[in-house]
């Protein structure tokens, strides 16, 4: 049933946070509605996003987010953003000498963001392509979103983005943007890169402001059920987001505070002593904001957390490129739009906190997330069949660097559905025809689902959500799916076409689990860290206010959490013996 609105503050912590942060947000936007006659739909746009009202009494729908970035991370983004701006005041100056001038010429727009310019220029809405229109009228009016899922235009833009804004497609509200301006986003000097740095950094004019924003957000809201947080897991705000969990659960510590580690396939100037940062700073953010935070899940395509991982994770209906921050940070977005889902319906929903709670008994607080990307399902076909596709393994790939054991063994799990519906959830069973499999005696989409997953966990405690809505990848989403796939994002039933289409949908299936895998992951990356003479092969990660002491305590929790998951599998067996 319906209840009130649980709204969810969002954080952004880190440049590929934001990377995946923003594919995420134009996901969302991409499935709101502004026509005040349609039916609501299954998800509540509120929970996320908060209506405001400009200077010129124009009505808008932005994000509740906080996004932190380093000095030069913007490009063409104000900080301040649009939506509120005023005619600019004459500066005056007191000065009566010489003054020389000189201009540096702005940052170069890509094709995208030239034809987000004009649309908004053109359009007789007020600058914001997130305006409501419905309470202003009661006319449903066409916004610049919708004239651009109309207009179906492809950008091939993995050769001009640089940073997130440049395919940013929403405007944001004016508290969200903060810029770090301690450390700088490129360059030789001044660069965040280690997990002390970003434990030290919480303080001060960056605290008073985070604050701040967070008191903007949270003092609005009648009903927060809590924070999901996006944070960089590799670098120095491992320890940044490390203390802003901390303070959410001493500020908030009734609410939910759902972290998700991110960390991209990898980094464009590495080095072995970065490579052993990487791996240090994301031990050490795991720990960490898993003790401060209701659920910790790593979230990457990296084939593991280690120095040398295996290769990342290869999805069979994508021609995407790890390599691409632009790439992989979509591929996360997307299943991020379906794991989030529980907790955003606006019927039945189950909140941050019950979510939290089913996946983390006995202080396994991290998970593992997987994925289908998109789902497999042959256009007109059935969830029966798709699923029978798949006897002896999951469909799903990765999305922790954590492969599943395959031994039927798992503490918890969450599975989400995301863009099936009517008659494609069952079997068109006719009277009389034997059913193909036992999948196929099932009368609904959840029962389906929740017979298949006991096939591979049979004892596993199992939430499952089925939503009709698909995932909507409208421009500037990349366009790197396979030839296979309908517009819909279905597999076609007939050879391609010599030209291929714009996908601008996709089914997803997820899966959040608790699970032994994850036991063994954190131990191979505790082994592997503590296997380090870290004063010998990087003495500088112990430079910035982090002393050994604390290291090693770290790497003992380390292991303390990953023994959490061996110790409920031991009793779990003697329970088996016993009986």
């Amino acid at each position: 049933m319906s209840g009130p609105c649980r709204e969810v503050v969002t954080l952004q912590l880190g440049h590929y946070s934001n990377f995946i942060g923003t594919h995420w947000w134009n996901l969302q936007d991409a499935s709101l509605c502004y026509d005040p006659d349609a039916a609501l739909g299954e998800l509540q746009g509120d929970v996320l996003f908060r209506e405001g009202l400009t200077l010129g009494g124009h009505v808008t729908y932005t994000p509740r987010l906080i996004a932190m970035d380093l000095k030069g991370s913007l490009q063409t983004l104000r900080q301040e953003g649009r939506l509120y701006e005023t005619e600019s005041k004459a500066a005056t100056f007191t000065w009566d000498g010489q003054i020389s001038t000189h201009r540096e010429s702005p940052p170069t727009r890509n094709s995208f963001l030239q034809d987000l310019d004009s649309l908004d220029s053109a359009s007789l809405l007020p600058p914001d392509r997130c305006s409501v229109t419905r309470a202003e009228s009661g006319v449903a009016t066409e916004t610049v979103n919708d004239t651009l899922d109309r207009i179906q235009k492809s950008y091939r833009l993995e050769g001009s983005v640089r940073v997130w804004s440049d395919f940013l497609r929403i405007h944001l509200h004016p508290r969200t943007i903060s810029v770090i301006n301690q450390f700088n986003h490129d360059g030789e000097s001044e660069r965040l890169e280690v997990f002390g740095q970003g434990t030290v950094l919480l303080q001060g004019s960056v605290l008073e402001d985070l604050e701040d924003r967070l008191h903007f957000f949270v003092e609005e809201c009648d009903y927060l059920q809590g924070f999901q947080l996006f944070c960089d897991l590799t670098d120095g705000f491992s320890g940044f987001g490390s203390k802003v969990t901390e303070m959410l659960q001493d500020s908030y510590g009734g609410r939910g505070i759902l972290t998700w580690g991110v960390a991209p396939v990898n980094h464009p100037d590495t080095s072995s002593i970065k490579d052993v940062f990487h791996m240090m700073n994301t031990a050490l953010g795991t720990v960490s904001m898993a003790n401060n935070s209701s659920l910790f899940c790593p979230l990457t395509l990296r084939g593991g957390l280690g120095r040398r991982p295996p290769p990342p994770a290869a999805f069979p209906l994508l021609n995407y490129d790890p390599e691409l921050w632009f790439h992989s940070s979509a591929v996360l977005a997307l299943a991020l739009d379906a794991m989030t889902v529980s907790y955003r319906l606006r019927h039945n929903s189950t909140p941050m906190w019950q979510l939290s709670d089913a996946l983390t008994v006995s202080g396994r607080k991290v998970v593992s997330a997987y994925g289908s990307v998109p789902f497999p399902m042959i256009h007109g076909g059935c969830l029966p069949n798709a699923l029978d596709d798949f006897p002896n393994v999951l469909p799903w790939r990765s999305l922790s660097a954590c492969p599943e054991l395959g031994d039927g063994r798992c503490f918890g799990q969450s599975v989400t559905l995301k863009g099936l519906e009517g008659r494609g959830l069952v079997s068109p069973l006719l009277p009389g025809i034997e059913p193909a499999s036992p999948l196929h005696s099932e009368r609904s989409g959840e029962d389906v689902l929740t017979a298949y997953i006991q096939q591979h966990y049979p004892s596993t405690p199992l939430a499952v959500q089925l939503v009709s809505s698909p995932s909507k990848v409208t421009a500037p989403f990349p366009q790197m799916f396979s030839p296979a796939l309908n517009p819909q994002g279905f597999l076609q039933n007939q050879p391609p076409l010599p030209v291929s289409r714009l996908v601008s949908s996709l089914p997803v299936l997820t899966s959040l689990q608790s699970s032994p895998a994850a036991g063994l992951q954190l131990s191979e990356l505790q082994k592997a860290c503590s296997a380090l003479e870290i004063r010998r092969v990087a003495p500088s990660f112990l430079s910035h206010g982090l002393e050994l002491s604390e290291l090693t305590e770290a790497m003992e929790q380390l292991r303390g959490l990953a023994l959490c998951y061996q110790h409920n599998q031991h009793h779990s067996s003697s329970d088996e013996d016993d009986d």
